[in-house]
């Protein structure tokens, strides 16, 4: 091929490469816009690649994808941003398309581009743009032209402003609801870019159309326009305009609008203040936490604590305390286990008084649980009503509970009290945790769950770093070492595992006393298995013991295990015995 035609070359087989029936060899072509475009050069990606894909009319929803998101980082591609309008009729074309991931990417490679393009290039190209879409036959095309109205307002001349106002009201009463969804869900954006003056007047004029919408999903997207609007506002336009639209949508025939109220109800109070909060928004959440919906209780329910650090102790004690009482037996179990995982929150803010004497049989009950969810989410978050109560009532009162759940049937729950045991252990103390919990650490480490036997041996390490090797040595080395004999090869197995976790807490010279000759011991057992850990366990204790104590027990071990006849066992004690050969060289 000369070299006059090899520019060409390129181009070719992506357009070969783009009308060919293999949909995999359209896609690697569409990702390789950018090497193309660098091949062909600036002006050739201007004048014949970017036509070619505004005139490329893929049916594949992948391949349209790649191309919309490929084409929102091309502008150093086409010429810099003097250049960048030549991108936005392909984009324009797939704002169209049916499928809304294709839109919504190339909403978002427009937006991209738009951004960044000059101020007379926006007026010039990109707001007609937005107009010719918002103007589209095709319902597609007015839901893309939503997304932009943010990019293209700033830029505008005060009479584009009032038409792009104008017509943006128009979509809001779109008659296909998915315009008018799309409408609802880029109000907030746009209303950023709006002036106060016509905030108040035109937004509010749109917001008010939404909110009134006979769609329910119209509806919904309004209230978290309710959220974005309310930053926008003077506190008191936010409780003129915004809060009685949040009252009534907290009543809405529509669970679904309900719902998302429950959920943004905690960013509505930051925007109307607290005094609205405690004369309006308290009741609208008590109906909430009451709604015979169970979705609706679950989403109030998960906001329990958020809500009530914006009240006084008191008026969470007399308004969200009984309905809290309620939901801990609540005829959905999703419900409680929603209140489990926040309501330990609770107790900073109600005080020791009070959650002693209201929250604490809520906690004991949500611990009995029958559903396991509820019970783990309880537990882990239990050193929060530590701070409040303190250890003494703490244990008093919950410990009981939480020894039983220790012997759970879901070894989820057994996990979970497993990994709160060092925080619980270090709170307690070392006295009342040999008392009622030392026993039960070496228990797990004959779960028949794997992950538990795992967990129980690094709950042994992380006590010896809080209690001390001196309390390791004669509460945990004595009793793991006695298991070793167990005649099951994976209850060995962990065993090993919580020596070789062990060793570095409790340093060189117990390691070589104590560990070793039962890891040494352990290098004839009968499970090949056991003897590569052995060989494992072998080099984690290299840096741990002396060198004279590597080469007089060690490595003798080690030579007879890489003449074993098991691969595995030869293959890790060879590695062992090169460590040790690397320490030997670098001392």
């Amino acid at each position: 091929m000369s070299m006059v035609d090899e520019p060409l070359y390129p181009i070719a087989v992506l357009i070969d490469e783009l009308k060919n029936d293999d949909i995999q060899l359209r896609l690697n072509s569409i990702r390789k816009l950018s090497t193309i475009a660098r091949a062909l050069g600036e002006e050739r990606t201007r004048k014949e690649l970017i036509p070619f894909l505004s005139e490329n009319n893929d049916d594949d929803d992948e391949v349209l994808l790649a191309m919309a998101e490929e084409l929102g980082v091309f502008i150093p591609y086409v010429g810099g941003l003097e250049h960048a309008h030549v991108l936005l009729p392909p984009l324009e074309t797939l704002c169209t398309v049916e499928e809304t991931c294709v839109r919504d990417k190339a909403v978002e490679s427009l937006c991209r581009i738009g951004s960044q393009m000059r101020e007379t290039d926006l007026v010039d190209w990109f707001i007609p743009l937005v107009k010719r879409l918002a103007a589209g036959e095709w319902f597609t095309a007015r839901v893309s032209a939503c997304g932009l109205f943010h990019i293209a307002y700033p830029s505008a001349s005060e009479m584009l402003k009032a038409e792009l106002r104008s017509i943006y009201s128009q979509l809001c009463q779109d008659d296909m609801p998915m315009v008018r969804r799309s409408a609802s869900t880029n109000l907030g954006k746009f209303a950023a870019t709006v002036e106060p003056s016509h905030l108040k007047t035109d937004v509010m004029q749109m917001f008010e159309d939404l909110t009134q919408d006979d769609q329910d999903s119209v509806r919904l997207l309004a209230v978290e326009g309710c959220a974005a609007l309310g930053k926008l506002l003077e506190p008191q336009d936010c409780v003129a305009h915004i809060l009685p639209v949040i009252v009534n949508f907290s009543q809405d025939k529509s669970w679904r609008v309900r719902y998302m109220v429950a959920n943004q109800l905690y960013e509505l109070c930051e925007a109307v203040g607290p005094e609205p909060t405690k004369t309006d928004l308290v009741p609208a959440y008590v109906r909430l936490l009451r709604d015979n919906e169970a979705e609706v209780r679950i989403a109030a329910a998960g906001k329990v604590t958020k809500f009530s650090r914006i009240l006084s102790p008191e008026l969470a004690i007399q308004h969200i305390l009984p309905c809290v009482k309620e939901l801990s037996s609540d005829s959905s179990q999703h419900v409680r286990s929603a209140l489990a995982s926040v309501i330990m929150g609770m107790a900073p803010v109600l005080g020791k008084d009070a959650t002693i004497e209201q929250l604490l049989p809520i906690f004991l009950s949500l611990l009995k649980d029958e559903f396991p969810d509820v019970r783990l989410n309880i537990i882990s978050k239990l050193d929060q009503v530590n701070q409040v109560i303190g250890i003494d009532l703490l244990s008093q009162s919950l410990l009981p509970a939480i020894v039983e759940l220790a012997e759970d049937r879901h070894w989820r729950v057994r996990l979970a009290i497993i990994e709160y045991i060092p925080l619980l252990a270090s709170q307690l103390g070392v006295g009342f945790f040999d008392d009622k919990l030392g026993a039960l650490c070496m228990q797990w480490l004959q779960d028949k769950v794997y992950s538990i036997r795992e967990a129980a041996a690094n709950n042994l390490k992380r006590l010896a770093e809080e209690f001390g090797p001196d309390w390791a040595m004669q509460h945990i080395v004595p009793q793991v070492l006695e298991m070793v004999n167990n005649p099951h090869y994976l209850y060995r197995m962990t065993i090993l595992s919580a020596v070789s976790l062990l060793a570095p807490v409790l340093g060189s010279q117990i390691t070589s006393s104590k560990l070793l000759p039962v890891v040494v011991t352990l290098a004839k057992d009968r499970v090949a298995n056991i003897r590569f850990n052995v060989a494992k366990v072998l080099q984690s204790f290299i840096p741990i013991l002396d060198q004279s104590v590597v080469e007089k027990s060690v490595r003798p071990c080690l030579v007879e295990l890489s003449e074993d006849p098991d691969v595995d066992v030869r293959f890790f004690s060879k590695e062992a015995l090169q460590a040790i050969d690397q320490v030997m060289m670098s001392t």
